[in-house]
């Protein structure tokens, strides 16, 4: 493997950087206070405001958030994959791990049991560990599980989740990822908040999944399909161009074959 070739360079022009690297910063803000209200009318899904949105993240995404219910992009297209694919109903049990607010009116009124979980927050129904659920075997029809994974054992939270769903029920995840990466990215090196933000793009988050995210999903046992944010979409509702919901299916058990008397 070729080695990297890195210059090096001047002092004068080095010291001329660091003196240009203020004036920089302060020329950027500027510009992006002028981008804040960038003028777009938008409607969220979730609880139908429609006008302008504000900038949210680290960094910034203009539009990306709902000034009405707090939704951001993830929250937007879960809404639509409810509306479009949910078939959430009074027969359905649902699991739902660090709930969104603006969802647990939602849920609670589509589903027959609604049951919200978390292993660190309170406000829960139950408290839990997505990666050894204390749950019986396929007790749910549906488990939801926003920017989880980034944070666990995602082979064990797969595999709980596996286990405690009825056949043909469904887990829905988001999670960044990285689709040009062919394997997920993981450094045990890197330990403090400030480490992570820069090699994970959040200080809490313990890797970067590539797209090898779905080869494990599938090792897992689940059935994929991918609901994607796409046009018009993404600008009606302001998503993340591309991002993505795994809709995970356990497959229905199979018919038992009769025997010939």
């Amino acid at each position: 493997m070729a080695q990297d070739v890195i210059p090096t360079p001047d002092p004068k022009a080095v010291r001329f950087a660091r003196g240009a690297l203020e004036r920089i910063r302060r020329r950027r803000v500027r510009e992006f206070e002028a981008m804040v209200a960038t003028g777009f009318t938008r409607t969220c899904p979730v609880c139908g405001y429609v006008g302008e949105f504000a900038p949210v993240g680290e960094p910034p995404r203009l539009d990306g958030l709902c000034p009405l219910c707090r939704s951001r992009e993830r929250h937007r297209l879960f809404k639509l994959w409810i509306d479009r694919r949910g078939g959430i109903g009074k027969e359905m049990s649902v699991l739902h791990f660090a709930p969104e607010p603006m969802f647990e009116p939602i849920l609670r009124g589509l589903a027959g049991t609604y049951v919200t979980a978390d292993f660190m927050r309170r406000k829960v129904d139950r408290k839990l560990n997505i990666e050894a659920l204390e749950l019986e075997d396929a007790s749910f029809d549906l488990i939801v599980a926003h920017q989880i994974l980034e944070h666990v054992d995602h082979h064990k939270a797969l595999a709980e989740c596996f286990r405690c769903l009825r056949p043909g029920g469904r887990l829905v995840v988001t999670t960044p990822v990285i689709e040009a990466w062919a394997t997920t990215y993981v450094n045990p090196a890197i330990t403090t908040p400030r480490e992570r933000m820069l090699h994970f793009g959040q200080k809490d988050h313990s890797r970067y999944f590539g797209r090898d995210l779905k080869d494990h999903m599938r090792a897992a046992g689940f059935e994929l399909y991918e609901f994607v944010s796409v046009e018009p979409d993404v600008s009606t509702y302001s998503l993340m161009r591309g991002e993505t919901l795994y809709e995970l299916t356990k497959p229905a058990a199979p018919n038992p074959k009769t025997r010939k008397g």
